[in-house]
């Protein structure tokens, strides 16, 4: 059976699959990154496993995978395939497509950003699905975007499309790891709603998910906390619509989780902040923390419908 090797690495945890012609999820499995063992060990990691997958496939189905397909956080060259820039992982100038394909046996590997190679997920297979045009936001540690475009992802002349979470949305606000001041996503991620409600209840292990059990329990802290929150989400994402017009905006990451508790207020303060803007879809993401993995199948079967073509 032809199928596809596909790699989701993230700051604390990989998900791995093998990934059939039609989508379908053959085998799946996750390990630690242990990135605590430093940027070597972790690309070893990420190499190792790509090799285990490619044994599962040769034992289960008796050919190797095609293709692989792999997402990584951070600055991402994916037309050079290379691993740029993570400081969550800590490597630099990774030349990830070349490696990969060498532990592979000279199979043709995809390398793409972790959240535009999700945004590809949702925007094909899951609330994008059947959409033009579409922003996917997910609101996790930080905040990042996929610009969907009919049924690619916008990387950028420099790989940096799509990066909301550093719209500064409240001059002089707080500092971001970035350099600025005032950045969304010191406001409005779901790190920053854990800061926020931490600090309101003198709570050092409170948290965004139990933020939101008080919002929805009236507690008027937790309120106060999430309203302002949204408030800056909703201004970001007018910035976005302004420039981008998206017919549907999809949401997803840890906040996303709240739903109602998020998405009534939210499409409330988009609503009014909109004039001649016109407002899209504001809808939760449905592939979860899937998305990225199955985005790096889409990865390694575009780049074997390519090499056909060709």
């Amino acid at each position: 059976m032809k199928h596809v090797i596909a790699l989701d690495v993230g700051g604390t945890g990989m998900k791995a699959a093998l990934v059939g012609a039609d989508g379908e999820l053959l085998h799946t499995a996750r390990r630690r990154t242990e990135r605590e063992r430093g940027p070597d060990a972790v690309i070893a990691g990420i190499l190792d496993f790509a090799a285990e997958l490619r044994a599962l496939g040769i034992e289960r189905y008796g050919v190797p995978a095609a293709a692989a397909g792999v997402a990584v956080p951070g600055i991402v060259d994916e037309a050079a395939g290379v691993a740029v820039y993570a400081a969550n992982l800590g490597w630099r100038d990774v030349p990830m497509r070349a490696r990969l394909s060498e532990r592979l046996a000279g199979a043709p590997v995809a390398l793409g950003h972790d959240v535009r190679t999700g945004g590809l997920a949702e925007g094909r297979i899951g609330a994008g699905e059947g959409t033009d045009r579409f922003l996917f936001v997910p609101l996790g540690t930080g905040i990042a975007g996929a610009i969907g475009i009919d049924g690619r992802v916008e990387a950028g002349a420099h790989g940096c499309a799509g990066e909301i979470g550093h719209v500064v949305v409240r001059p002089g606000g707080p500092e971001c790891g970035c350099g600025q001041r005032g950045c969304l996503e010191t406001l409005a991620s779901a790190a920053a709603v854990s800061r926020a409600w931490a600090a309101a209840v003198g709570d050092p292990q409170a948290d965004a998910a139990d933020c939101a059990k008080a919002v929805a329990s009236g507690d008027p802290r937790a309120v106060a906390v999430w309203q302002e929150a949204v408030d800056a989400l909703a201004d970001g994402l007018v910035v976005a619509l302004t420039l981008l017009d998206p017919r549907r905006l999809i949401i997803g990451g840890g906040l996303a989780e709240a739903r109602d508790t998020l998405f009534v207020p939210l499409r409330a303060a988009v609503a009014e902040r909109v004039t001649f803007q016109q407002l899209p879809d504001i809808v939760p993401a449905a592939l979860g923390d899937t998305a990225g993995c199955l985005g790096a199948g889409l990865l390694a079967w575009d780049l074997l419908a390519t090499e056909v073509s060709a």
